[in-house]
């Protein structure tokens, strides 16, 4: 019967159609490049926190020539209490961000990358708490 044929076959096209579009829509990768081009990942600046975030990265550009019993120039960037010091002077902002009349830190390198010059500054105008 023809008729009945017809709607088979309408019948087959809507379900292989309804199939598509769900195969279609269903899995979606976030790809990285495509979400950020250039490789900028978002930063985080709105919650900062001296442990999670500063200390790290402290510990990684600073703390190796600004720590222990002969830290140079006499600047220790820790313990916490040390570090207070040249935050509560404008030294640490002064030197992080290579700002004229500071000795750019880290010595003889660049900048530290944006994000981590980001989360210094935004801790550091947060009154630099020890969270």
């Amino acid at each position: 019967n023809g008729s009945t044929m017809a709607h088979l076959i309408t019948k087959t096209g809507i379900f292989l159609l309804t199939l598509l579009l769900t195969a279609l829509t269903s899995c979606y990768y976030d790809n990285e490049e495509e979400l950020y081009p250039g490789g900028q990942l978002p930063c985080d600046t709105a919650n900062v926190s001296y442990n999670l975030d500063v200390a790290p990265i402290l510990a990684t550009h600073c703390d190796g020539c600004h720590s222990g019993s002969a830290p140079s120039a006499n600047i220790r960037t820790t313990p916490y209490a040390d570090l207070t010091a040249i935050v509560n002077n404008g030294q640490l902002k002064g030197v992080i961000n290579h700002d004229n009349g500071f000795s750019p830190m880290p010595k003889n390198a660049g900048k530290l990358p944006n994000c981590e010059l980001a989360k210094i500054n935004a801790w550091i105008s947060k009154g630099a708490p020890q969270n």
